[in-house]
């Protein structure tokens, strides 16, 4: 099969990106031709369809100039740039499918229209909530909200809930509305959602209910050391930003027994407050390294005691957690969102109330004070990972997904009524 990958990243910037690339040199070494379609970037992955690209721009933070932040906000909505350059890939590589990853904003659903006026089948992973909340991750001021889910995008505007701006919080819930209003996601085949939790919301916010299912993402067996379960630090890898509860697994480090420290893997906008939060109330122990290669990471969490996710927000599927657990590291993560689908309660992990460091502490401190409880919960873990989230069993779903897609009619078809993206 001619597969077609298309994320506004083609580098290692987040678990996104990372899964598409992950899956993709699978994908090859099972006899699939693979390319890849996105932005303009200098860490991209090579790809022979750079030249098809449309240009690099940055969002984050957002073009400081009027001029600028109107061109943006445009792309946003509606990027001619981005139709025709994908549309001109797809003429070149003529694939079966064209599986979309992370496209908003800087690539826009135009990219949908380029697949369905190309007569190409097409799927998307969902690797965040944004069809259904227009912020992306159903919080408003750093508590978690589903007032869009109900009673529309607009709700974004009223609370203000994109960094607490009502202006920028406004252009999120009109870009929302116009991509209903256009249904510019309707040539969308398939929708894949990593978690059951995600499928669940996109359904109650009537997101193509009829088109959604669930696939897990995977893990690779060999990939890394396995645990040995004589004990390490507490761990937590991921981005240091305010959804992430770092601050509570670093209020929880000062709970800890004396000795146990926490080593934090990432970088963030929230990097320097972190490090002086841990300075004043847990010094000496809590150890910042910054990003790692991932085969620095998978050595640092195979030695660890637990992984921390002591999130604030409704994860959808983290690949940290993942890979945790395929190393036979328990984790430690917060009681919400699809984490309760990975983490067994005291079967090979712990969950805890998010913002809460007495519990995570509580939690944490089980495990380092009992290793041997420890390594049977690492165990449990790695043991459900091969076989519920195996290589092959994801990508037979994929395929699966592929075929319902290339199944549809291929003329664009207006969603049932009811359906509001």
């Amino acid at each position: 099969m001619r597969i077609l990958h298309v994320n506004k990243f083609l580098y290692r910037r987040g678990g996104a990106e990372s899964y598409l690339l992950d899956v993709a040199h699978h994908q090859q070494a099972v006899g699939h031709d693979v390319w890849f379609w996105g932005m303009s970037h200098p860490e991209n992955t090579e790809t022979e369809l750079a030249q098809f690209f449309p240009s690099y721009i940055e969002l984050d933070p957002a073009p400081s100039g009027l001029l600028e932040r109107v061109r943006a906000s445009s792309r946003m909505v509606w990027s001619p740039s981005s139709e025709r350059g994908l549309a001109a890939a797809i003429e070149q590589v003529r694939p079966d499918v064209v599986h979309f990853h992370n496209v908003y904003h800087q690539l826009s659903p135009s990219v949908v229209r380029a697949a369905a006026r190309g007569g190409v089948a097409s799927v998307m992973t969902l690797h965040d909530y944004k069809l259904a909340c227009p912020s992306y991750q159903l919080l408003a001021h750093g508590v978690p909200c589903t007032a869009c889910l109900d009673r529309g995008p607009w709700q974004a505007a009223r609370k203000s809930c994109k960094d607490g701006s009502r202006a920028a919080s406004t252009a999120l819930a009109a870009e929302s509305w116009l991509h209903r209003r256009m249904h510019a996601y309707a040539g969308v085949g398939v929708f894949i959602c990593p978690s059951q939790f995600l499928h669940d919301v996109m359904v109650r916010a009537q997101v193509f209910q009829e088109r959604m299912r669930v696939v897990r993402h995977f893990v690779e067996a060999d990939d890394g050391p396995i645990n040995s379960g004589r004990g390490g630090p507490v761990v937590f890898a991921g981005r240091l930003s305010p959804e992430k509860g770092v601050d509570t697994l670093i209020r929880a480090a000062a709970l800890l027994p004396d000795g146990a420290t926490v080593t934090i893997a990432g970088e963030g906008p929230l990097r320097s407050d972190l490090e002086r939060l841990a300075g004043e109330v847990a010094p000496g122990r809590v150890e910042f390294l910054g990003r790692l290669p991932k085969d620095e990471l998978l050595r640092l969490v195979s030695r660890a005691t637990a992984m921390a996710v002591p999130s604030r927000w409704y994860e959808n599927q983290p690949m940290t957690v993942l890979e945790s657990l395929t190393a036979a590291t328990p984790v430690v993560a917060s009681d919400m969102g699809g984490l309760p689908e990975i983490v067994r309660d005291r079967l090979d992990g712990r969950l805890v109330p998010a913002d809460d460091p007495a519990a995570l502490a509580s939690a944490l401190t089980e495990l380092l004070d009992d290793p041997a409880l420890a390594a049977s919960y690492g165990r449990a873990g790695r043991e459900r990972m091969l076989t519920d989230f195996a290589l092959d069993r994801h990508l037979a779903a994929l395929e699966d997904a592929y075929a319902a897609a290339r199944s549809r009619p291929a003329r664009r078809r207006r969603p049932p009524v009811g359906t509001r993206t």
